[in-house]
């Protein structure tokens, strides 16, 4: 930087004043001075960012139309920030992974929900094994190191800074057993032990206690991995089924119309979530202290034929 971001002051206080303004400020920033455009998109805000304590935790919310579109929420301030559209070669994106590392939104895997109406086909894609990450600093999306194998509908989740995936669908639409670990910082893949039990259902991951827990549709058991190279363990919790997230560690579940916390030896109910009966297709998941219900579609009934899509956000607080 060849001028002071701010006048009679050194950059690295100067980079520790701004990392206090809120990410969704940046863009205004840049319009100060070229130095300042050069800071907002520079690493040293970032890790400034880190070391003041002023990074937001932020919501990040994939649009089924427009196509590819993705959304970051800003819950402190009720505000949503339009990210540049993924520019996947494959439309309507859909069934991959989503997880945040290494302070980046990670896009993995999944198909085509582009159906044509004629043949049912997914738009000639049905898994994938491309990877995408989103910097929020330079404000752009990257393509990363391809997955080993292509899958759509698995668990992805991460551990101790590395992303794992396992399970799910590969692209001849076959259940499949393998895993695989991510190395964000490297840019590398590797293999790790195979799940001991597939299922011909989607599978979802969870990270409880610092151990991945997969668990498939229909199933009660669940496959534990405690850390890297060791094998799966399979467990039966007793687990109910439905949507589930984790917030602050603990285990939530939206099933049989309540949502409760779910523990080994208890199930504990909280509250109704009978409003969400005819609501399918949503997302579930937590932040800080709060559960977040987003979008989906209301099914038809005998009253009203109409297949609604619905962009509510619904949010339940447990303190």
């Amino acid at each position: 930087m060849s001028e002071q971001l701010i006048e009679g002051l050194p950059d690295a206080v100067s980079l520790r004043c701004l990392a206090w303004v809120p990410f969704y400020l940046h863009p205004k920033l840049e319009l100060v001075s070229r130095s300042w455009q050069a800071a907002i998109h520079s690493p040293e805000l970032f890790r400034a960012r880190q070391e003041v304590g002023s990074c937001e935790d932020l919501l990040c919310v994939s649009a089924f139309d427009p196509d590819n579109l993705w959304q970051l929420y800003d819950p402190h301030r009720d505000l949503w920030i339009t990210l540049p559209v993924l520019p996947s070669k494959i439309r309507n994106l859909s069934h991959f992974g989503a997880v945040s590392a290494a302070g980046k939104l990670f896009v993995l895997g999944g198909g085509s929900g582009a159906v044509d109406p004629q043949t049912g086909d997914q738009d000639g894609s049905f898994a994938t094994n491309e990877v995408w990450s989103y910097d929020p600093v330079i404000r752009r999306w990257t393509p990363r190191a391809s997955m080993l194998v292509p899958r759509a509908m698995f668990a992805c989740c991460v551990l101790g800074g590395k992303i794992v995936v396992a399970g799910g669908f590969t692209s001849c639409r076959k259940s499949i057993s393998q895993a695989e670990m991510y190395d964000p910082e490297k840019d590398v893949w590797d293999p790790i032990p195979d799940l001991h039990r597939t299922h011909n259902s989607a599978c979802s991951g969870i990270v409880i206690g610092g151990k991945v827990h997969v668990l498939h549709k229909g199933l009660s058991t669940v496959q534990v991995l405690d850390s890297v190279g060791r094998e799966w363990t399979v467990e039966d919790y007793g687990w109910q089924q439905g949507p589930m997230t984790v917030v602050k560690g603990a285990l939530y579940v939206m099933s049989h119309g309540v949502i409760s916390k779910q523990d080994r030896e208890s199930v504990k109910v909280l509250v109704s979530a009978s409003e969400f009966g005819r609501r399918i297709g949503f997302a579930m998941t937590g932040l800080a202290d709060e559960i977040y219900v987003i979008g989906g579609v209301i099914v038809p009934d005998q009253w009203n034929l109409e297949i609604k899509p619905m962009s509510d956000v619904d949010v339940h607080d447990w303190g």
